[in-house]
This record gives structure tokens, sequence and C-alpha cells, in this order.
């Protein structure tokens, strides 16, 4: 088979890109989300550094859809991850269709061939409506960018070896390959994980390949090309840019930030039971349902029979990121959840696997069963329903979890955070989620830029005190050696005579309060002493967006029930103190707005409203 039978584009790949891409754009928060979101937005937006290991390339592959004349910046942030998105199941399609190119359905070389091409879009919509790459692909993730470059690597090294196989030298696409392999690192390192499945792809093909000293270096030399994408960081920061996390102008700093030395971990002991949690975290059950995993080792089996290279690639991947992630890495319990989108690039070929299989158990029925003279639309419909019944049902059942296209809760908590603080407040922070959505709104937004944002778990670091250029004067010249608890005090002994100092609802309950207990106003605190410029607690209130804070129309993650949960919370508590002062009517309105955010307590508002005797809106106080 010639390589200009290789077609550039067709309608099937169309569809590939398109119907993925539509269904993402159907389904895409309008706004920041929680977790890491507004962390990266605003690294986008400032093309700065977003947190260890940076992810220069996918702030760059970012920043020409923040110029898109549409939505507000986090909006284009997320219709570039869902463009990716749609690129990595465009990427998958061609893998199928590189994989059963030799082989064939039926004796018809039409029906054959749209056989194949509808396999192909099967595995791509398998990997559009796996919960893994749906949740990625409705916010700003840069996993689907390195799953499709890790695809296209694949693609590449196919080629070449399709190419030898008939006899011509064309080591330009181990080139390229490695070239894509340095260029991911900017997306995430774990593509280092995908390069031994490659070289044994090469070593396999052709085993003298090992004596080529001269390709080798060219190789390397093209993988350091590739990853000096990494060098955007230093030069980034040399510049002074905002959102410069870990500050890595210089080579030890560079270091610190890409080897994530920010995140220690203590060791632990390894059981297991904890082991077999840290493997479950690459789950094909629940990307593909039962029958999706059924099918996938049915792949395994005809790509041993169609593509053995391929079928090699595929289990020396799987052992590399369970002995670097598994093995080195022995993630704890609380922290496995973290491991589960490295695998995605993982996902993608074992969509690519449902496919196969399909086929495989597709083109066995058709040999078994009476050929028909022409194969008609009849025909082509059942074969259809076979081969889309599996991401059919996937699409039905992730639908309710993953459409966002309603979800503001991140940006409306980050609004009800710090819209009603007074001018010139110091408001401490103490989780990402948390953080995170402030920062988007005040960096990106604009929005209350009087205001300082001291995140507690950052302050021991000087890279991060020089984000807060007006606090410089409070920090001492030895907060180095302090544990950031010890920082964050310091600032407010130096500083709470100076300007209000308020702390979010996470600081609240994370730290302990000895002696001077901070005093509520809505979802913050203020710190006993300067609480003397507080509102009144409903006027507070008013204040806020709380409509928008319901989920209709979309699932909360933990994150955002976490949010749902502080305003409820916050405002059972604002009602009970008002209640204890005599204001019943107001103390009404805030349980009925506790009920409508967290329906599920209606009975702790029941007992509050005939604990204080507090009319219902009809007039009424619950007594039974």
């Amino acid at each position: 088979m010639k390589l200009n039978k290789y077609p550039a584009l067709d309608v099937w790949s169309l569809l590939a890109f398109v119907l993925p891409l539509g269904l993402y754009l159907g389904c895409l928060a309008p706004t920041i989300t929680f977790y890491d979101s507004g962390e990266f937005v605003t690294a986008v937006h400032f093309l700065g550094s977003a947190h260890s290991p940076g992810y220069p390339l996918f702030l760059l592959f970012a920043k020409p859809f923040t110029w898109l004349p549409m939505g507000n910046i986090a909006f284009r942030v997320n219709l570039a991850t869902a463009a990716s998105a749609a690129l990595s199941c465009l990427a998958a399609y061609h893998l199928v269709v590189a994989l059963l190119r030799e082989t064939c359905f039926c004796d018809e070389a039409l029906f054959s061939a749209f056989a194949k091409k509808l396999a192909a879009l099967c595995g791509a919509f398998v990997f559009a409506v796996s919960p893994r790459l749906w949740l990625q692909s409705n916010h700003d993730k840069p996993y689907p960018l390195l799953a499709f470059i890790s695809a296209v690597m694949l693609l590449m090294l196919m080629r070449w070896r399709e190419a030898y196989q008939e006899g011509e030298e064309q080591p330009a696409w181990w080139y390229a390959t490695a070239f894509l392999a340095g260029l991911a690192t900017g997306a995430h390192q774990t593509v280092v994980l995908l390069l031994p499945g490659c070289l044994l792809f090469v070593l396999a093909t052709a085993p003298q390949a090992i004596r080529r000293v001269r390709e080798w270096i060219v190789t390397v030399g093209m993988l350091l090309l590739g990853g000096a994408v990494q060098l955007y960081l230093p030069l980034r920061a040399a510049a002074g840019t905002r959102q410069n996390w870990g500050d890595p102008d210089g080579v030890s700093r560079l270091l610190w930030h890409l080897l994530r030395r920010g995140y220690p971990e203590d060791p632990h002991a390894r059981d297991f039971s904890l082991l077999l949690k840290q493997l479950a975290a690459f789950s094909l059950s629940h990307e593909f349902g039962w029958g999706g995993l059924l099918f996938v080792l049915v792949g395994l089996w005809a790509c041993w029979q169609i593509q053995r290279v391929f079928f090699t690639y595929l289990l020396v991947c799987l052992a590399a990121f369970w002995l670097v992630i598994v093995g080195y890495f022995n993630p704890q319990v609380e922290s496995i959840f973290l491991t589960e989108e490295f695998y995605t690039p993982l996902y993608l070929l074992a969509a690519v696997l449902v496919a196969i299989g399909l086929f495989a158990v597709a083109t066995k029925g058709a040999g078994a069963a009476q050929k028909p003279e022409r194969h008609g639309l009849v025909h082509r419909i059942v074969l259809a329903a076979f081969f889309f019944l599996i991401p059919v049902v996937q699409l039905v059942n992730n639908l309710p979890v993953q459409n966002q296209r309603h979800n503001y809760l991140a940006q409306d908590y980050a609004h009800n955070t710090l819209r009603p603080l007074p001018e010139d407040a110091l408001l401490f922070t103490w989780g990402d989620s948390g953080a995170f959505p402030l920062w988007y709104l005040q960096g990106v937004e604009r929005f209350r830029e009087d205001l300082d944002l001291a995140h507690i778990p950052h302050l021991v670091f000087p890279w991060y005190q020089h984000e807060l250029p007006r606090l410089a004067s409070a920090f001492r010249g030895e907060s180095g050696v302090l544990s950031a608890e010890l920082v964050f005090a310091h600032l407010v002994d130096k500083l709470h005579y100076e300007r209000p100092i308020l702390m979010d609802f996470s600081t609240r309950y994370s730290l302990a309060w000895s002696k001077q207990q901070p005093v509520q106003q809505g979802i913050v605190y203020w710190l006993a002493g300067a609480a003397s410029g507080q509102q009144d607690e409903g006027a507070a209130w008013k204040m806020y967006v709380l409509h928008r804070l319901t989920s209709k129309g979309w699932q909360p993650d933990a994150d955002s029930h976490k949010a749902m949960i502080i305003h409820a919370y916050c405002l059972l508590q604002s009602a009970e103190d008002l209640a204890r002062r005599g204001h019943v009517k107001e103390a009404g309105r805030l349980l009925l707005l506790t009920g409508n955010i967290m329906p599920e307590w209606q009975e702790n508002v029941k007992l509050m409203r005939r604990r204080y005797s507090i009319p219902t809106a009809a007039g009424g106080t619950d007594e039974k």
C-alpha cells in the first residue's frame, strides 16, 4: 500500500472532529470552574506560569483563543480545551484507520471501506464521551492536548513502519516523533512515560536500528529542541510577568518548578489495599462501561492478530505508567484522584481498542452470516447501530454530569467573596479552589483591584511574596524559615491596625483560634479587633449573587458542592445571629435562601424557625 493513499481530509475525518466539538461546545462551562481553573486562566491571560510544572505549551496554545470576540476570557480558554479534546478524538479516528488499513470486512470493497470508516468514527466518539476526556473538555485542562500529541506521535511511528516495510528508509518520522515528545512536555511531563513504548516500537520493527548512532543522535537533538518550549518559563519570569508561579528565572528555581518540589509528600508505608486503589485510578470500566471493557479485551486480541507491535506498545506504555505513578510516586489515598488525569493518553488508546474490538466481532459475524449479493442501506444501518451502541449509552449516562453550560458557581463564589469587602482590605485564603477564582476575578476581570489576596500556603515562598508588592514591608527577612501559619500570624500582627483584615471560610476552619475569634460577615470572616467596619449581616447578604448557586441543569463536582455548603452554612449562621437579636423577618429571608441552595437542609431550617418563632413566607412558623 503506497503512502499517498492516506487522505489529507475526508468527510469522516471532519465528522470525527466536528461531532465531538459540537458536543463539547454545548456543554462548555461559561466561565471559570473550581480546582485549577481560575489559576490556569489567569496564567494564560498574563502569559505567566501555572503551578508546577508550569504547562507552557498549554498556555501558549490557549492564548490565541483569548483574542476571540466571544464570552469572557475564561470561556475562551475553555473553548481552547474543547478544541484540543476534539483534536484528540480526530487523532483516535486516524489511529483506527491506520490499524485497520490491511484488514478486510467483506468481499465488497465499498462496504468494507464503509465499515472501517464507521469503526474509526466509533473510536473517536467512544473517546469523546468517556467521562475523563469529557470532563476535561468543558473547562481549561492541558491533558486533551497531551492526548492529541501522543496520538500523533504514534501515527508518525506507524507511517515510518509502513515505509520501512516497503523498503524505504525515512528516519525523519523518528525525528518528528521525538520533537513532538519534547514539545509535549510543555503540556505535561507524563509524555515521557510513552517513550519506552515508542522505542520498543522502533526496535521491534527494525532491530538493527539500534546501531544507527547518527540517527539516534539527531533524534535526541530533536527531543531537546521540542523540549525547548520549557524556556518559555524563565523568559516570562525574567520579563516580570504577573502570575509568575515559582519565579523560574534561574536554573535552580526552574528545576524546582519542573520537578514539582513545591509539592513534597512524606514517605508512607505500602500495603496491598493501597496498591489496589492506586491501580484502580486507571479504570476502563468507568470510562467505557463494562461492555466497553469487554471490547477493549477483544480489541487487544485483534491487535495481536493484525498489529503485534502496537499490542506490545500498549502493554509497555501501561507498564511504564503504573511503574512510575504507582511504583515510584506511590500516592496516598487522598492524593490518588490527582493521578487519574495522567492516564488520558492511555484512555485514547483504549477507545481505539474498543473500536478495533467491535470491528473484529462485526467481521466475524458478517463472515458467519449469509452473504448478500450487495450490502444495502439496511446493512449499513444495522452496522452503525452495532458500532454506536456503546458510545450512545455512555453519552446518555454521562451527559447529566458533564453538561456545565449553566455552571457559574465559581465565578459567583468569587463575586460573593470580594464584593462586600471594605476598601483596601487584606483577604487571606487557604484552599486552592477558594483562592483561584478570586485570582481570576481580580487579575483578569480587574474586579476589586484595591484588595490584596494573600494565599497562606504560599506565604513561605519568596517568589509569592513578590506577587504581593503592597505587603513587602510587612514580610520579615527571616520569613523564609517560618511556617506558613507563622508568616500569616506575623502579617496579621503587623497590619491589623492599618487596614481591614479578613479571611475566607477555608482559613477560618483550617486554623486553630485560641485567642481572637474571627467574626462572620457573609461567607468571609473578620479578625476580632478589626471588625469595626463590619456591616450588618442582613445588609451584607443583599450584596451577594445567590440565585445561580443551585445546580439546576448541571452536576456539581466535590468543590462546587463545598461552595454551596459554605453559602448555606453561613446563611444559617447569619439567620441564627439575626434571630437572636430579634430580627426575625430578615432571619426568615436568609433561611428561605438556605433552603433554596441546599434543599436537603429543610429539616434544619424548620428547626431553627421553630426555635426562634421565625415566620415562613406565608406567615406561619412551621409549628405542628
